[in-house]
């Protein structure tokens, strides 16, 4: 809030006169912004096509329950084995032996250029391609073999087809962050003798996370969603779940519902992992780091109370102390 100082002069000098600035159109804006909130909110709560005691009935209900948790395997397995390949093939992008550089730029050309839903059919379906898989000497004989459909059933289709696309994007994130690395810090660790292991996971990585988090928080909230596409091999995903529940009871808009708001919840809690993931490797990179929600909502709440006490008011927003 800027202030404007005022003085009046009849004769003799008085005190300077503090006038508040006006921001007319920051309240017009305000009260424009909460009509639509209030007409949004109003649309949700009366309109009976919503089916809210549906939605109430199957939100914990044990099969939903089970397709979220199923849900959340996925996208574990998903992103751990995707950011472990990702981060193999970063290194060989970054790797001075061209056969590893171009082999590792051949695959995230191939994942990233063929739609996921491809990929999952593609694995789903590899035995009509191979009907054995044959372990032993290379171009040699096979000491082992095994049906393609005991060993990939639809789930572990699914994990290959999520893990393996997955890679190809991790590939490009932890490459960006390693090369946003200002590359003399490494020249001078490898002139202290510092090995090479040690240069990448104690300076290169550590600095590497605060580009590589913000990226990898998007794609780990994007696959919470993408496990939708699995859908297709009939495996009890939250998405698959809904679609057998409302072709069941014909409730269409309240499952839906259903899905929407168990997503929302998981992106929700992703999110503020992601916060304070972040928050934590930015240290360093300011004086004092930024002040959490929990601890902006405790400050306010202080300078609300002092003001009451003193008999004053405290515009909205206003702040007391330093952040935490």
């Amino acid at each position: 809030m800027s202030l404007t100082a005022v003085t009046t002069t009849t004769g003799a000098a008085e005190e300077p006169r503090v006038v508040k600035a006006r921001h007319p159109w920051r309240w017009i804006a305000t009260g424009v912004v909460l009509v639509l909130l209030a007409m949004a909110v109003n649309a949700l709560i009366t309109n009976p096509a919503w089916d809210w005691p549906v939605v109430r009935e199957y939100l914990f209900h044990p099969s939903v329950v089970s397709a979220v948790l199923f849900t959340v395997e996925l996208t574990v397995l998903g992103i751990v084995l995707g950011f472990l390949l990702g981060t193999v093939l970063a290194l060989m992008r970054l790797s001075r032996v061209p056969l590893l550089t171009a082999v590792a730029w051949g695959y995230v050309w191939l994942f990233r250029s063929v739609p996921l839903i491809l990929q999952l059919l593609f694995w789903y379906n590899l035995g009509a391609l191979y009907r054995q898989i044959s372990f032993g000497i290379p171009f040699g004989p096979a000491f082992y073999s095994v049906d393609s459909m005991d060993l990939i059933g639809p789930v572990t289709a699914a994990v290959l087809g999520l893990s393996l696309h997955q890679a190809a994007y991790a590939a490009e994130i932890v490459r960006g962050g390693l090369l946003s690395v200002d590359p003399g810090q490494l020249e001078a660790a490898a002139a202290l003798g510092i090995p090479r292991r040690r240069q990448i996971f104690r300076i290169q990585l550590p600095q590497a996370m605060r580009s590589i988090v913000p990226a990898a928080g998007n794609e780990i909230i994007g696959l919470v969603k993408g496990t939708s596409v699995v859908y297709i091999m009939a495996l009890p995903e939250l998405f698959y779940q809904v679609q057998v529940i409302y072709n069941r009871n014909g409730r269409v808009i309240a499952m839906l519902l259903v899905a929407a708001i168990w997503y929302l919840v998981l992106t929700t809690v992703l999110s503020v992992a992601q916060y304070y993931v972040e928050r934590r490797f930015g240290r360093g990179m300011a004086r004092e780091l930024p002040p959490t929600p929990l601890w902006r909502a405790r400050r306010l709440v202080a300078a609300r109370l002092a003001a009451r006490r003193a008999g004053r008011a405290v515009p909205f927003g206003g702040t007391v102390g330093g952040a935490r």
